[in-house]
């Protein structure tokens, strides 16, 4: 299925999808353009998107493969594509690998997870076998006990290992650990997540040879949304065209930004779907244009990955800024939020992975002591509200935990590492 004209699309979701037709019903006749058209609502989406008598689905469910998807919710919602769509969706991301840096003839694990209507790992492997170069398909999955996985990849020598880089750093961990060499690895593409300074440490450790790349930005609920750009920055990435349009829309006005640097929520548009319409849907992310080529965009992190403490707002990034620039030499691999509540307060937990063969960090400076002590200063540092709510008494502490990048708690159904843990009761 070809991608179609931006006017053809909204008139048939207009006519054939309850949700759009209400969505659109005070626009004119013949708006067609993007910016004539209201930003989805992710909540009402959902809401009318039920895996029975939807009001966005065009037509009946009776030819697809439904997925689970979390979205930008949290909560799991279903997918659904037509053969013809999953074809050109696969096909499409599929041409995108050849930026990874995949070559005729690469040995390709595919790690990313399956079951349970999950789409990342099929979608990886029918991606590769859309590729426009010839490539050796190792289907093992992220599930599959490192035990095996292990002597698999050696005994195969896998040269490209593909999955969230959660899984990727959890595989690193167990492989020096028992020190073993995988040295046919040369290729690391992750994808699902974010890829932290943190966790490049774990992984060039384990694989030295290797260089870590973005896989691609695509999600089963978004569809298609960037390929890599071939650079350093595995952040950058440029749209799918003509499959697929991305915007980058200010935060406060929903207005399209064009300039380079500024950033802004990305909203999407699937030119290719027809049964599940995706019309100015909201991606979940953050990103901005790099101005350095057509289309060209960074990844800047998830709208709204944060967490409230008692009165204080924390996002991820503030965490992981913070990490960075008190671990100067390195030792953290690995971060996680815990937002705990007693004696009637909230509190949050800094919990910090270690590599496997780094039982002291930041020894030099006075061990974990002096390294957990620098962190919580540069955290207090750029969110000072903290501070000011630990004195007034609204909120525990700052607190830093250890643990191994095997014991940070992970999504049991994707492997992604969960970047915030709510462990406080609820009624």
């Amino acid at each position: 299925m070809s991608a179609q004209q931006l006017s053809d699309l909204i008139r048939f979701a207009r006519h054939n999808s309850p949700f759009y037709r209400d969505l659109y019903a005070s626009l004119p006749p013949h708006a067609d353009r993007l910016t004539d058209l209201p930003v989805v609502d992710q909540k009402e989406f959902w809401a009318a998107n039920t895996l029975h008598d939807s009001r966005v689905l065009t037509g009946p469910l009776s030819e697809a493969t439904v997925y689970k998807t979390g979205g930008t919710t949290g909560s799991p919602k279903f997918s659904v594509y037509t053969r013809d769509e999953w074809r050109t969706f696969v096909t499409s991301f599929g041409q995108g690998l050849v930026d990874t840096g995949l070559r005729p003839g690469h040995r390709v694990a595919d790690l990313f997870y399956a079951g349970e209507l999950y789409a990342s790992f099929l979608f990886v492997l029918d991606s590769l076998a859309h590729a426009p170069v010839d490539n050796v398909r190792l289907p093992i999955g992220g599930g599959a006990p490192l035990e095996s996985t292990i002597p698999t990849l050696r005994d195969l020598a896998a040269q490209v290992l593909a999955g969230t880089p959660t899984t990727l750093c959890r595989l690193a961990e167990q492989v020096i650990s028992c020190g073993v060499r995988l040295d046919s690895v040369e290729l690391l593409l992750f994808g699902g997540e974010a890829l932290f300074d943190d966790q490049r440490r774990l992984l060039a450790g384990a694989f030295p040879r290797a260089e870590a790349r973005s896989v691609g930005y695509a999600s089963v609920d978004a569809g298609l949304l960037g390929r890599p750009v071939p650079g350093s920055d595995a952040r950058v990435h440029r749209a799918f065209t003509p499959y697929s349009v991305v915007e980058i829309l200010d935060d406060s006005t929903d207005e399209p930004i064009t300039e380079p640097g500024r950033p802004g929520r990305v909203v999407v548009t699937s030119l290719f779907r027809r049964l599940m319409p995706i019309i100015r849907y909201p991606a979940g992310d953050r990103a901005e244009w790099t101005g350095t080529g057509p289309g060209h965009f960074r990844i800047l992190g998830r709208a709204e990955e944060g967490v409230r403490v008692g009165p204080v707002s924390l996002y991820t990034q503030d965490a992981q800024d913070a990490v960075a620039a008190a671990d100067t030499a390195g030792h953290v691999v690995g971060m996680q939020l815990v937002v705990r509540r007693w004696d009637g307060r909230d509190g949050l937990v800094l919990r910090l992975a270690t590599a496997p063969r780094d039982d002291a960090p930041g020894e030099a400076a006075g061990g974990r002591e002096a390294l957990a002590k620098a962190v919580v200063t540069e955290l207090e540092t750029v969110r000072p509200l903290y501070p000011d709510s630990v004195r007034a008494g609204f909120v525990h502490p700052l607190s830093v935990e250890w643990a191994r990048h095997r014991d940070l708690a992970v999504n049991p159904r994707s492997g992604k590492l969960v970047r915030v843990l709510d462990e406080r009761p609820t009624a």
